[in-house]
């Protein structure tokens, strides 16, 4: 089992910034890649982005030249810089860890809490 823990979360202003950590233990050895995913009220859950085991990212194009995905491997730690928050990023951000199984063929998910942002004056 994986399991990951989630910290940063909080309130701030618009346009402030806020960064988000998400440390897995656990059986890290089988995570292939890591991100965040996020759910507004009355939304459905979105991928923030995420960053492969290689360094490969990838952003949601509503968060694209705002947030930062990066890792630090020796700590299975993966963060999340989020800046010029708008309103708009008000959520509950998930970090996620996905196992990719040869055989049999599967994809495993594992889930932190998850922890609240919220960006209002």
């Amino acid at each position: 089992q994986v399991q990951l823990v989630e910290s940063g979360g909080g309130l701030v202003q618009p346009g402030g910034s806020l960064r988000l950590s998400c440390t897995a233990s656990g059986s890290v050895g089988g995570i292939n890649a890591m991100g965040w995913y996020r759910q507004a009220p009355g939304k459905q859950r979105e991928l923030v982005g995420h960053i492969t085991n290689s360094g490969i990212t990838s952003y949601a194009d509503s968060v694209k030249g705002r947030f930062t995905i990066s890792r630090d491997n020796a700590k299975n730690t993966v963060y999340l810089q989020m800046n010029s928050l708008n309103p708009e990023d008000t959520a509950v951000y998930m970090c996620n860890a996905r196992r990719i199984d040869v055989t049999p063929l599967q994809v495993v998910d594992y889930w932190g809490k998850g922890t609240l942002v919220t960006v209002s004056s």
